[in-house]
């Protein structure tokens, strides 16, 4: 089922709600929830939703990053705490490693920062690689990143 845009944001708007009124610690109870006030929602759906939404988890729950975290130039400051090391994979990639399940959420609000020396993203559960055009857009990344999250 295609959800119209109104439908979408309504759902969102329940799950930043459901997040912020207790501890969803799986996706799958997060779809339960949704269920019982009547929202259509899979686990997909529900995947691709937080990640929009730029949802983090730690300490085994998911848990809303501050509206700055998801402005272009936000303050990437309370993603700092879930950055662990930085190193150079080649002349163009760089590694971040970050705490597990912190990836995608970092990788979102860089990609959602549209730096001019990052040609995107790919992020795990630990870990993002991150290309650039050039090694000298690379040293750009590591000196901003550096600066951003002390590692």
């Amino acid at each position: 089922m295609v959800l119209s845009d109104a439908q979408q944001i309504e759902r969102r708007g329940a799950i930043v709600r459901l997040l912020r009124a207790g501890s969803v610690r799986r996706q799958a109870d997060l779809v339960r929830l949704l269920k019982k006030e009547g929202y259509d929602a899979t686990q997909s759906s529900i995947s691709r939703d937080l990640r929009d939404l730029g949802v983090l988890k730690a300490s085994g729950r998911y848990v809303l990053a501050p509206d700055e975290v998801t402005r272009a130039n936000g303050d990437f400051g309370t993603l700092a705490q879930f950055v662990r090391q930085l190193r150079r994979a080649g002349p163009a990639i760089t590694v971040l490693r970050t705490t597990i399940g912190a990836a995608q959420s970092v990788a979102v609000a860089i990609d959602r920062a549209e730096w001019p020396e990052v040609a995107g993203t790919l992020s795990g559960d630990d870990t993002i690689f991150i290309a650039t055009a050039s090694a000298r857009a690379q040293d750009e990344l590591i000196g901003r990143l550096r600066s951003l999250f002390r590692v």
